[in-house]
């Protein structure tokens, strides 16, 4: 039986531009959320996103490429750029000028073979939005490369192209859901056979104005105007704070890992997706329970072994109210001793990205016995009583699963385990 484990993560967040920095504000209950600069909101007031701050494009692509290409697929290629050189697969990347592209990976020679037959999955519930707003403000005539560099799709290709990744290659859209299904559509690809090494992830760039309006005319979005906005799981809760960003993990199996003597941030046991059939903005408690189940059955794991839940809590009423309705269903009299907490409580919600970051939090916890706490959780509402962790803790937890659920009723459940 194919064990398949992850072995490199990259990311760029509202917390800062490397995986490490974001996870150790994370552990550390550092909001990321902030005021709106992205476009003008003097109208909205005081109203608040979480946006990638600091990052710069220049160090990693030409002038031609960021033209080319949209945020989110930027930050989905810097993230995969970060993750392959933390999984030990390249030694450096080298700044090259006159060519398409602004750096080149330097390959390890023993890996070469082994990189460029590997695969990509990147997910993305928005796709090139930002690009396509700004193109539809602008009078001039649209430019030839709007329709490619917007498809959710470019991430994945960009990716691929700028890594010379020439083996399978995947852009998926399955609303908030996507990066964690993109995760786990890549570990069954692996386990189905593929060799490897799949990056899988998730990237959105949705602060712009059609965002803005559309999630809050849907009366998703958060009214606060302060970094404790977002508030899973709180009685006072109002809606998600709006996110962006990326992140990129490296899955493989676990002898090439083994063989390559590299660190494991763990091992991937499970995988459940399934939708709600139910209805296009509600959730429904018994759609989530069900791929919670999904996932622990495919895992081949009893519901008493889990030690932790990294909860999708956007910090909606309904949302956070049918999720742990659905935790209840699932664990029974054990959910009350389960540790439980909400990484968006200090990131917002990064849509995709935040199903990829999610789960790579969620390794980190089971590798160094730290849990990110939510933050922002004062008053827990009656109908969302769970064993919520406020304040970072330490304990040595083995076995954990990761929700993402989507518009749609669309679901992911990832299941991980520690190595």
């Amino acid at each position: 039986m194919k064990r398949i484990v992850v072995t490199g993560i990259g990311a760029v967040t509202p917390f800062g531009g490397t995986f490490e920095s974001s996870c150790s504000s994370a552990f550390s209950s550092i909001s990321g959320i902030g005021q709106v600069t992205r476009f003008d909101a003097k109208e909205l007031g005081k109203r608040v996103v979480a946006e990638v701050k600091n990052f710069d494009r220049s160090a990693y692509f030409s002038d031609k490429d960021m033209l080319r290409s949209d945020p989110f697929a930027q930050y989905a290629v810097v993230s995969a750029f970060m993750a392959i050189l933390d999984s030990g697969l390249i030694s450096e990347f080298i700044k090259v000028k006159d060519l398409s592209s602004a750096i080149t990976p330097k390959f390890k020679s023993n890996f070469v073979d082994y990189i460029k037959s590997g695969g990509v999955i990147i997910g993305s519930s928005r796709g090139g939005i930002t690009s396509i707003e700004k193109s539809l403000k602008n009078n001039r005539r649209l430019s030839p490369y709007l329709m490619p560099s917007t498809t959710v799709s470019s991430a994945a290709s960009m990716t691929a192209q700028m890594l010379e990744i020439k083996g399978y290659c995947l852009g998926i859209s399955n609303a908030c859901a996507s990066g964690a299904n993109a995760i786990g559509e890549a570990y069954r690809l692996l386990k189905s056979g593929y060799q490897g090494p799949v990056l899988a992830g998730g990237a959105e760039a949705p602060i712009c104005r059609l965002c803005f309006d559309g999630y809050g005319s849907a009366g998703a979005l958060s009214k606060g105007h302060d970094s404790t906005s977002s508030r899973p799981f709180d009685v006072s809760r109002d809606g998600f704070v709006l996110g962006e960003g990326a992140c990129v993990l490296v899955l493989e199996e676990y002898e090439a890992a083994l063989k390559r003597g590299v660190k494991i941030y763990g091992e991937i046991i499970g995988y459940g997706n399934s939708s709600d059939a139910f209805h296009q903005t509600k959730p429904d408690p018994e759609g989530e329970a069900r791929t919670i189940s999904l996932a622990l059955d495919d895992a081949k794991i009893k519901p008493e072994v889990v030690d932790y839940i990294s909860a999708h809590a956007a910090s909606t009423k309904l949302g956070d109210k049918a999720e742990a309705e659905a935790i209840r269903r699932v664990f029974g009299n054990k959910a009350a001793n389960i540790f439980v907490s909400a990484v968006k409580s200090m990131t917002g919600h990064m849509l995709s990205a935040s199903g990829a970051f999610e789960a790579g939090v969620t390794l980190m916890s089971l590798k160094h016995g730290i849990i990110t706490p939510t933050i922002n959780l004062k008053n827990i509402d009656p109908d969302c009583r769970l064993n919520h962790i406020t304040k970072p803790m330490k304990s040595d937890i083995k076995t954990a699963i990761s929700n993402s659920f989507g518009f749609g009723g669309v679901n992911a459940v990832l299941v991980f385990k520690k190595v």
